[in-house]
């Protein structure tokens, strides 16, 4: 069955990195009844959710994405491109080797979570400032062994390439003035509204694309184009420059007998 990995929010959410956006206040309480939906909306999808305690040291920890990718194979432990949350890795690895066996990527390479778009076999790895060409190589070199293929994809302009584009099931949703949209050619390509920039990342749950809630120009764009589309509230999140991906890491369980 599908599990997805959530982490608590902590305290310290409205200490957290910004690149690209200007220091708004988060309120942390309407952050947690706004996790709490997107848990509960995980939940009804049937989802088996496991949430993680909070990390309260470290603020940017409640977007468990960027920890990880989970392949059906294997689980890869990113080497975060922020030296201040590489601390966040360390509470996942005992949860994720109850179902995946284990790779690292290792300094000098950096990876983040959110610059990982998988399409089927494919990885398209944004080249980003969060991930390096050696963490983009590295995980390339254990991806290939099961047979993924990784695509880079140019960067600019926002933090991380899931910021800039989406998959939709049968094509991706695209902000070209961030993301060079030529690697995805062969996939086919929806633009975002030129007044919601920021509303590429999308969370597509089996049936249905999830949209964050202040995008409703992209609702509509998708409901014309044929999708069926629920609207989430995630504010306190966007302002910490973080999008509905962020919030989760999604895969199938593959749980392992015990010993």
């Amino acid at each position: 069955m599908l599990m997805a990995i959530t982490r608590a929010v902590s305290h310290s959410l409205p200490q957290c990195h910004l690149t690209f956006m200007a220091r708004t206040r988060i309120d942390v309480r309407k952050a947690r009844r706004q996790h709490r939906a997107y848990t509960e909306l995980l939940a009804r999808r049937g989802i088996r959710v496991r949430v993680v305690p909070p990390l309260h040291e470290l603020p940017d920890a409640v977007f468990v994405e960027d920890a990880v990718v989970i392949l059906e194979e294997i689980a890869i432990i990113a080497s975060l491109g922020s030296p201040a949350r590489r601390g966040e890795v360390e509470s996942l690895v005992p949860l994720l080797r109850e179902f995946r066996d284990i790779e690292l990527i290792r300094p000098p390479g950096t990876l983040d979570g959110g610059d990982v778009l998988r399409i089927g076999r494919q990885l398209f790895v944004g080249a980003s400032a969060r991930t390096n060409p050696e963490g983009a190589r590295q995980l390339g070199s254990i991806a290939s062994r099961h047979g993924y293929r990784v695509i880079p994809a140019p960067v600019r302009g926002c933090l991380h390439l899931k910021t800039g584009v989406g998959f939709l099931g049968d094509r991706v949703l695209v902000n070209p003035g961030w993301i060079d949209p030529s690697p995805f050619g062969a996939v086919g390509t929806l633009w975002v509204p030129a007044g919601e920039p920021w509303a590429a990342n999308t969370l597509l749950l089996d049936d249905t694309l999830v949209v964050a809630s202040a995008f409703p120009e992209t609702q509509e764009l998708l409901s014309r184009s044929g999708y069926r589309v629920e609207a989430l509230d995630i504010s306190e999140f966007q302002k910490a420059e973080a999008g509905l991906t962020c919030l989760s890491v999604i895969f199938e369980s593959g749980e392992r007998a015990p010993l």
